[in-house]
């Protein structure tokens, strides 16, 4: 019997994209279903009844939460191909160290330059997010991924914030590839890979989104 895969999302959110970048490296089929945030299904609730967030992965009925448990899942359970997550106990611990920086870090970092209203809060959070940044770009040092030759967790983790990228520099007026680009390297050679380049949102999809969510705010 198939396995009957559903996923649950929103097309800009860079968490969805990362399970969405891990079915792809597994090649794996699946059911993706579109979430209104705004107006969240009956299916959503039922099953992600703590949080009420995508991205939820249905596998056979059973649903799995949040984006790296959900990657970590996938890798698991279809582990015939493309693994994430390294053999070795202790690199498997480093690639959840820096998985985890990037889920504590980036986001809510980054919230502050899209969606602030205060110059002094948007400047600060440009400067935090920078810092950020080129701590992750160290951590990559001269190996072609995170994983080292191997694309791997850490890169799915990260990868999918960069289609966000173009968002953050518009309202941040800054240049990332000026400050990391080593980082932007990266960002390119994960793109050429079809699991990634065909599961990202387009980065200026992403921008007018954002705009518009700014004008419902009230920011701009």
């Amino acid at each position: 019997m198939a396995d009957e895969i559903v996923l649950l999302s929103t097309w800009p959110s860079m968490f969805s994209m990362r399970v969405r970048v891990a079915l792809a490296e597994k090649g794996l089929e699946y059911e993706y279903r579109e979430e209104d945030l705004w107006n969240k299904s009956p299916l959503l609730l039922k099953m992600n009844p703590v949080h009420k967030k995508i991205p939820v992965l249905i596998h056979n009925g059973k649903p799995i939460c949040e984006s790296m448990i959900i990657v970590e899942y996938i890798d698991e359970v279809w582990n015939h191909k493309s693994p994430l997550l390294p053999t070795d106990p202790y690199q498997r611990a480093e690639a959840r160290f820096w998985a985890d920086y990037v889920d504590k870090k980036l986001y809510d970092i980054g919230k502050k330059i899209i969606w602030s209203t205060k110059g002094e809060e948007q400047e600060t959070g440009k400067k935090e997010f920078i810092e950020c940044l080129k701590l992750l770009e160290r951590e990559l040092g001269d190996n072609p991924y995170f994983g080292g030759e191997n694309f791997g967790f850490v890169d799915v983790s990260l990868v999918t914030f960069s289609c966000w990228f173009h968002t953050y520099e518009s309202y941040g007026n800054f240049s990332i590839e000026t400050e990391c680009p080593k980082l932007i390297a990266w960002t390119k050679r994960c793109l050429e890979k079809e699991s990634v380049s065909s599961s990202l949102a387009d980065p200026h999809k992403i921008h007018d989104f954002a705009s518009g969510m700014r004008k419902r705010f009230g920011i701009e």
